[in-house]
């Protein structure tokens, strides 16, 4: 498995490190060589000088066996162009990028690409956008044996009733927001791209939940 981030400020550093805790190998990109001293020190990864967006850098970075890629740098421009190359010329699987202007989020979601404005950026912001279910618990009520968390709407469900993701008794779409507005779905709410789904869930189904949302077809 392995992972590309452009950036290495206090985030992307943070970002190296989780990632290669959960047994990735990462490679991460930035302009400022001096920028590498906030990786740990046992940081394993690989290292590249240069702008995020350029296809040699990328391409010497392993974009093309990536499966995550993370643009985090201080400019909204170079994040959703280094972003927008990852996604579709490369075609990463899971692609998300830090914007500075939360006006321009509807944009880029639609273009397939997750962001965090930066007054909501945190390291754990960032890997929810990548690993959909267990870093997206967001409310555990009573003792635990329920979570609510927040997801993107897969893709594999644009176009179809949200319904169709439910499992009686294990699995239940509890919202909907879409364009800034919050609904609760009912059998004529058909998911589209750019909407952000909260679902309730058994915390034992928590290890099948990013292959059924987002591997494969609802069950």
């Amino acid at each position: 498995m392995h992972a590309v981030i452009v950036g290495c400020g206090r985030v992307g550093a943070e970002l190296a490190d989780a990632l290669g805790e959960r047994g990735y190998t990462v490679s991460i990109i930035d302009k400022d060589f001096a920028a590498f001293e906030r990786l740990p020190s046992g940081f394993g990864g690989k290292t590249l000088v240069g702008p995020g967006f350029e296809r040699s850098i990328l391409e010497d970075a392993g974009i093309k066996n990536a499966e995550i890629f993370i643009a985090v740098t201080n400019g909204d421009n170079s994040n959703i162009v280094s972003a927008r190359v990852a996604k579709e010329y490369y075609k990463v699987p899971k692609v998300a990028a830090r914007i500075y202007d939360p006006r321009r989020a509807v944009i880029y979601e639609r273009l397939g690409i997750s962001t965090v404005a930066i007054v909501a950026w945190t390291t754990d912001q960032i890997l929810s956008k990548v690993f959909p279910s267990a870093e997206s618990i967001e409310w555990t009520p009573g003792s635990g044996e329920v979570v609510v968390l927040g997801i993107p709407a897969p893709d594999s469900m644009i176009g179809r009733p949200a319904s169709e993701l439910e499992i009686e008794s294990k699995l239940s779409v509890v919202s909907v927001t879409r364009n800034g507005s919050t609904m609760i779905p009912n059998a004529k709410t058909y998911l589209q791209e750019g909407d952000f789904i909260h679902v309730a869930a058994l915390r034992s189904m928590l290890g099948e939940l990013d292959e059924m949302l987002f591997g494969g077809s609802a069950k």
